[in-house]
């Protein structure tokens, strides 16, 4: 045959191959109404096993990699297609709850609102909610969970926590109290973090012997202080530190802080950008009690815990990969007390109206031991 004719095979092919897919597909609500009879669960890891040992037994050697990858991906739709019909009269199903967490389409993100923030004026948490919010009302708190007690008990309607540094990683912490509040995520920004050397006016650098800061911005400029040579003091946050050195009026102590906490506090600038990096950036989130997805969200946060055996989390990708949804952020953590099993964060880049995150939010149950929705919602840069 010449090249006309074979590529008028392959399409001859690719129809029957179409047809058979669109069958196998339709044939998967039939599969899940019978589990839905026996409640059986969607995945069933020994026919699976089965199916895909079958698949290598009875195809060629050369292309038997292919085939068997070819087969699981077709039964990862399947079982996607299954959770799907299973969840589609349930009100309590994920995407359910995110249907009903849509806000009209010309619902703006609020330019006023009561906004709660750890640490005092002058911490990265408060510059970045002036940037989420045009007119912030800001009470600050000492602790994370002190921002959303704030938030669950209704002082305030938003709260702004730091989840994710570009160097340090994910902030743990506010996962665990995203979790426990079962708060939902309505927006995030990117700020860019730069510390400076702050000491009370008069001071030089020489005469510097202790540095205060938070744990994570000491971290940030170890280098640095490697070479200042002083003793360093952790404190709640940058701004706290800034505070305190303005306090005291002592000629040997300094801050790593903001340059906004120079003007606040009365301080001068002995050096300007000491982090070890300059790619340091911290998202922050808006957070709320009630589920809210504003217009034109295309970010989507997930938890998820996986079992301790394998290919659990290539099941979880391969669905990913089914669906057509990138992934934007991949984290895992130690859970503690569990030896060598994990949890991990995922971001995802998906239009919250698309069939293909509805799908996912339902199609999560039968891999994963659980998964938490932290919401969908835009990310400010």
């Amino acid at each position: 045959m010449d090249l006309t004719q074979v590529r008028s095979r392959i399409d001859e092919i690719d129809t029957e191959l179409l047809e058979l897919f669109t069958q196998r597909m339709e044939i998967a609500r039939l599969v899940a109404e019978a589990k839905r009879g026996t409640k059986k669960a969607v995945f069933d890891p020994v026919r699976e096993r089965e199916k895909l040992s079958d698949v290598a037994m009875h195809t060629p050697d050369a292309y038997r990699p292919q085939a068997v990858a070819l087969f699981s991906l077709l039964m990862s739709m399947n079982k996607a297609e299954q959770q799907r019909v299973l969840a589609a009269n349930d009100e309590q199903a994920t995407s359910a709850v995110a249907r009903r967490s849509l806000m009209p389409v010309d619902t703006p993100f609020p330019e006023v609102a009561s906004v709660a923030c750890q640490g005092v004026e002058g911490a990265y948490s408060q510059i970045a909610a002036t940037r989420l919010f045009r007119v912030p009302s800001i009470s600050y708190f000492a602790t994370f969970e002190g921002v959303c007690r704030a938030v669950r008990d209704g002082f305030c309607e938003y709260g702004v926590l730091p989840i994710e540094n570009s160097t340090a990683g994910s902030v743990n912490a506010v996962y665990d109290l995203l979790a426990e509040y079962r708060f939902s995520i309505v927006r995030s920004c990117r700020l860019k973090i730069d510390h400076n050397l702050l000491a009370c006016p008069g001071t030089s650098r020489e005469a510097i012997r202790e540095v205060w800061s938070h744990e994570q911005a000491i971290a940030q400029c170890a280098s640095y202080l490697d070479d200042l040579g002083a003793q360093v003091h952790v404190c709640e946050n940058t701004a706290q530190a800034a505070s305190y050195v303005a306090k005291t009026g002592r000629p040997d102590i300094a801050a790593l802080s903001s340059r906004r906490c120079a003007e606040l506090y009365g301080l001068e600038i002995l050096d300007e950008d000491v982090q070890d990096s300059d790619n340091n950036y911290t998202r922050f989130v808006v957070v709320c009690a009630e589920p809210r997805i504003f217009p034109g969200a295309t970010r989507t946060s997930l938890m998820l815990t996986l079992p301790h055996e394998p290919g659990s989390l290539y099941r979880v990708l391969e669905r990913f990969f089914a669906l057509d949804i990138n992934i934007v952020k991949l984290e895992s953590r130690p859970i503690p007390g569990r030896d060598f099993e994990f949890i991990f964060y995922f971001d995802l880049d998906c239009p919250v109206g698309s069939q293909s995150l509805a799908t996912l939010l339902d199609a999560l149950d039968d891999i994963c031991e659980r998964y938490w929705y932290f919401g969908s919602y835009t990310e400010v840069m």
